[in-house]
């Protein structure tokens, strides 16, 4: 477990800042103690100071993981991809939120993505392209991903236009079961 380069924590960094903007440094600096970001097998962990100084007297080949896994970086073009187990940190932080119906929240928890008809309410002046969290009507976070239209070209959309391109919801527990 090491901490990550320049080049990763500005890759790693621009990808937090797409869905909480500034807010990225209350992850680091919270009341309850200092965080870190740690890169462990391409995979970016989130802890504790104190429980990240513990672990270092294991070894790296006993090491599982460490704190809460918030995405990992790809072998061949050295992008990050977010993972739904960071939606717990994202959700609170959130710049940009989008509310789906009843009626859509399925389709979205099998891995579709969000059609204007399947919106209930968005975050008002959302840029094209941004970064979103998406929740239910009981404000409860469902999962990510990106806006494929702007608040205001939403309005006049078909209804079987795509809203938001999912990029990570929590069904992916049950559908990935399998996998593992």
């Amino acid at each position: 477990m090491r901490p990550l380069t320049e080049e990763e924590t500005t890759i790693f960094f621009e990808k937090l800042t797409k869905y909480i903007g500034a807010n990225v440094k209350l992850l680091i600096d919270r009341p309850d103690g200092l965080y870190v970001f740690r890169l462990h097998r391409d995979r970016v962990f989130y802890v504790s100071d104190a429980i990240m100084k513990r672990a270092t007297s294991f070894g790296q080949k006993n090491l599982i993981s460490l704190g809460t896994c918030f995405g990992k970086f790809t072998k061949k073009s050295n992008q990050f991809k977010l993972h739904v187990t960071a939606l717990t940190y994202l959700a609170p932080y959130a710049q940009y939120k989008v509310w789906v119906k009843q009626s859509s929240e399925q389709s979205f928890l099998y891995g579709n993505h969000v059609l204007k008809s399947g919106l209930a309410r968005m975050t008002e002046n959302t840029p094209q392209h941004q970064g979103v969290v998406v929740y239910n009507i009981n404000n409860i976070p469902l999962g990510f991903g990106a806006t494929s239209k702007s608040t205001q070209e939403c309005r006049t959309l078909d209804p079987a236009a795509i809203v938001i391109y999912r990029q990570a919801d929590v069904g992916e527990y049950l559908r990935d079961e399998d996998t593992l």
